[in-house]
Parts: C-alpha cells; structure tokens; sequence
C-alpha cells in the first residue's frame, strides 16, 4: 500500500539548510565589509601611549647615532652619581596623513596604559607637522634654559634673565606688534623674568588684552595685544599670543643638555634634579630608581603637564619605584597610579629635593605630599 509523504511546512529540510546558508553568506559578507571600512576610513583621533624613558644621570643615542650623557657640565666640580632620574615622554600613534583604524582605538579604549584623545587637540588645524615639531623643539630648548637656571639658582649661583622673541607667528595677534630678538620687560607693568612665567601672565588674562613692555634696538617701548585661544602640545586649551619666547641667561657654569628627538617642556624638572646631582656630592636619589615629570621656570615652580598616566606607566615599566608628579596634574593621578609605583606630588623644586631627601635616607615615606581625590 503506497505511503503517502507528508510536506513539512516551510519547504523541505533541504531548502531551510540553503536559506540559512545564504543568510550566514550575506551576513559575514556584511561582517567583513563593515570590518575593512573600521580598517580604512579615518578617524578623528590618535592614541597615546608610555614613551622612551631617559636617566638624566645616564646617556642617550645622539642624531649621529653616538651615545652622549644627557648631562655635561664644565666650569665646575661634578661628582658621581647612581641610580636613576628618569624622565619620562609620551608617544602618539597616528597623525593627520595617517590616522589610527577604529579597531586599534578600540583595543586602545580598553587598556590602562593608553588614551584615546581627539586629534585636534594633538595637530591642530591649520598645524603642520613640521610646525608643530618646530614648536615642541623651541619648547624643549625654553625647557632646559629654565632648568638649569632653576639649578643653579638653588645651588647659589646669579643668573640673569631676559626673555627674547625667537620669533612671531604668521596671523598671529602678535604679528606686526613684536618682531624676533625684542626683549620682553613686563607685562601689565609686572617685570617678567622667565619665558614661562609670561607665558602664566598671559593665560591669567584668559584672553583680556595685554600690554607688553619691551625693548628693541635699545629703545623702550609699549605694545598692546590680545591673546586667542588655541590648542598646545599637550592637548590642552591655552591663550596664546603668536610668539616663540626663550629665556636668555647669564650661566656662571657651561651645562650642556643633550636628547635628540624629544620635544615640549616636561623634562625640566627631571633635567633640574640631574643637574644638582651632578653637582653636588652624595647621592640625590639614594641609588634608588627615581622618575618623574614636570615643566619648571627659573623661579623653580613646577607646573602641569599632558600624558601623567601613560608616564607613570612608562616609569613603572622602566623600572622606578618613586615618581614625582606635578600637584596641578593630582586629578589625573588618582586612582590610575600602576602597581609598584608611589607617587609624590610637588609644586617646587624645593619640595621635590625635600622629597628625595626622605626616600634616599630611606626612611618613612608615609608624611610626604601625595595626591588625593581632594587635590
């Protein structure tokens, strides 16, 4: 007797297989198209992330390839030094001509040690890359002129200042008012005597207009202009100006500062402990391993800098047990110190050398300055 077959609803078991099968195809066709766009389409940002480490008691590879100390000092008696004073940078993954793919900021996004931050904030527009290099290198030289004034200010030494415009900047506010090799003598009748503390005149204005006291070709004379917001180095909004400043000083004793391819001023601190360690007998940090960051003027102040946790990443991995951190970068320290690492806040280069005095003696730590979620 013939055995009637009967119909499964929806078609054959076969045919939902080939359904099922196509859909699967389109949607990994999906997938992976979606995959490469993530890959290829440009992004609006670039990621940051712990940068070489430098002892400021050691040596570092020179552009010609040569192993040359970061520090030389002649004119005066130096003594020997151990352990570390690291000073610590910040490396940025991708530019303008080439941005990072969303799938590398999502990996990013997820790990500690990096920080994904809007590209404008790094190269501005408007910027080039040549610019902006050209800028972080006059910035370093400013850096290490304060530095060692800062130095040898705290040892007792005389230096004199006088802050001099390299040079202006193309439709600047400062364009056709200040020229390259005018002295700067005050602002708003305050006597200026470092580049970075005209620099802190003129972010206090926050954008109100500014009269500057200057001396050119040995005349004295008056220029007014107003700052305009911009975007620094570090990612941080600033009033600017339009100039490149330097801090010409009368140094009793020759010291040469050498690091090839490091731009901006957060090395100053380190780069002012190094000096007085290489000059003073004993040492400064105990033969600990010691690192840390933070722009410094002549006066000794220690101010704010960009990229504090990808450094104290940085630091950690190098092998420091102690860093030093600027207290106006306390808000981003707090709750993103690494494991193995004590951080202590500063404001001075006094406090900070009162710092290193406790840990060299080895003593308790527990009473020096940290930072809290208070500030």
């Amino acid at each position: 007797m013939p055995v009637r077959r009967s119909r499964t609803p929806g078609g054959s078991v076969s045919s939902r297989r080939s359904n099922g099968t196509v859909i699967g195809i389109v949607a990994l066709s999906i997938s992976l198209v979606a995959l490469v766009a993530l890959t290829f389409v440009p992004t609006p940002y670039v990621i940051q992330r712990p940068g070489p480490v430098y002892d400021t008691l050691g040596t570092a590879r020179s552009a010609d390839g040569e192993d040359v100390p970061l520090i030389e000092v002649d004119g005066a008696e130096t003594y020997p030094t151990a352990g570390t004073l690291d000073l610590t940078t910040v490396q940025v993954i991708g530019n303008r001509e080439r941005t990072p793919t969303w799938f590398e900021l999502a990996m990013a996004w997820t790990d500690p040690t990096r920080a994904v931050v809007p590209i404008d904030t790094v190269f501005p527009q408007g910027v080039t890359s040549d610019e902006r290099d050209e800028r972080n290198a006059a910035l370093m030289v400013d850096s290490q002129h304060e530095a060692t004034a800062a130095a040898l200010t705290e040892l007792g030494y005389d230096v004199g200042a006088r802050v001099r415009v390299v040079e202006t900047v193309a439709d600047s506010p400062a364009q056709g008012e200040l020229e390259a090799d005018d002295m700067v003598l005050a602002i708003d009748g305050t006597t200026v005597d470092s580049a970075t503390r005209l620099r802190d005149a003129i972010q206090k204005a926050e954008g109100a207009e500014v009269t500057l006291t200057i001396e050119r070709g040995g005349q004295e004379k008056t220029v007014s202009v107003t700052p305009e917001k911009s975007i620094d180095a570090a990612g941080d909004e600033v009033w600017l100006i339009g100039i490149v400043l330097t801090t010409d000083y009368d140094f009793p004793v020759d010291v040469r500062l050498q690091l090839d391819n490091v731009g901006g001023p957060s090395a100053g601190m380190m780069f002012a402990l190094g000096i007085i360690d290489t000059l003073t007998p004993g040492e400064l940090n105990g033969g600990e391993e010691i690192a840390g960051t933070g722009t410094i003027d002549a006066a000794g102040t220690v101010g704010p800098i960009g990229g504090i946790r990808q450094k104290l990443y940085g630091a950690r991995d190098a092998g420091a047990t102690v860093f030093l951190a600027p207290e106006s970068n306390c808000d981003e320290v707090v709750g993103h110190v690494p494991d193995g690492l004590k951080v202590f806040r500063t404001g001075t280069l006094e406090e900070s050398l009162e710092i290193l005095e406790v840990v060299a003696a080895g003593a308790d730590t527990s009473d020096l300055p940290v930072c809290t979620a208070e500030g």
